[in-house]
């Protein structure tokens, strides 16, 4: 399979992450690479990062192959900006467009660092108190993902516990872990890409795009309440 040319974009967590890189049959290369702290802006900055990575890579957006998107789980609003960019991306120039799961990527990237046959949890900021969380063996996905409070991860790795763990430190902390969390502490460009590599290098049909809320808007929410809270009884 000859090399594949990758756009990359995730806006699952507070970090808004784009770049280029590439994908064959011996592995993944990363051409550009951007990330920003900015939950409030993810629309404003993702465009603006996207055009520096592939002037950084020297990469037209007629010479890309293909475009990988985080697919959470993550917060409504930032998540639907990296799904929605992405899918028009894709669309405007007839590219097939891999979802990714967002956990997916850090543990593919986090797995690079530790040894074979690690088992690892993968955990992140849910907000409102919770965390986003799943469990890998060799970067391979055995459950999840999930969103629960800290106590409910940290009563599991605590029945059942693991070798490894990566995402967010401070909430890692929350759910009780004592190790040594991994470095990647968020999804990255390489780890989208190598997480997406088997589809992309196969050429496999992407499916469709599902973002991984695993809960409902909060605005959804409150008007289910306010539903209940004036339905007779």
């Amino acid at each position: 399979m000859d090399e594949m040319t990758v756009l990359v974009i995730d806006t699952a967590t507070d970090v808004v992450v784009t770049g280029v890189g590439t994908v064959d049959g011996s592995g993944v290369r990363v051409l550009a690479d951007r990330a920003t702290a900015d939950h409030r802006r993810h629309a404003e900055v993702l465009t603006t990062l996207m055009s520096e990575a592939l002037d950084e890579a020297g990469v037209r957006r007629d010479g890309l192959d293909a475009v990988v998107v985080g697919c959470g789980p993550g917060p409504f609003t930032g998540l639907r900006v990296g799904m929605a960019t992405g899918a028009g991306f894709g669309d405007a120039l007839g590219l097939p467009v891999y979802g990714v799961c967002s956990l997916d990527a850090i543990a593919a990237d986090a797995a690079q660092h530790f040894p074979a046959g690690s088992s690892m949890a993968v955990v992140t900021d849910a907000r409102r108190r919770e965390v986003y969380w799943a469990r890998y063996r060799d970067a391979a996905r055995v459950s999840g993902p999930d969103v629960s409070a800290p106590a409910v991860v940290a009563e599991s790795l605590a029945a059942q516990p693991v070798d490894v763990a990566a995402g967010s430190p401070s909430h890692l902390e929350l759910c009780g872990w004592q190790g040594e969390p991994s470095l990647v502490t968020t999804p990255t460009v390489r780890g989208l890409l190598l997480a997406s590599a088997s589809d992309v290098v196969a050429g496999a049909a992407p499916g469709p795009l599902v973002p991984l809320y695993l809960r409902r808007p909060d605005a959804v929410e409150r008007k289910d309440q306010r539903a209940k809270a004036v339905t007779p009884k």
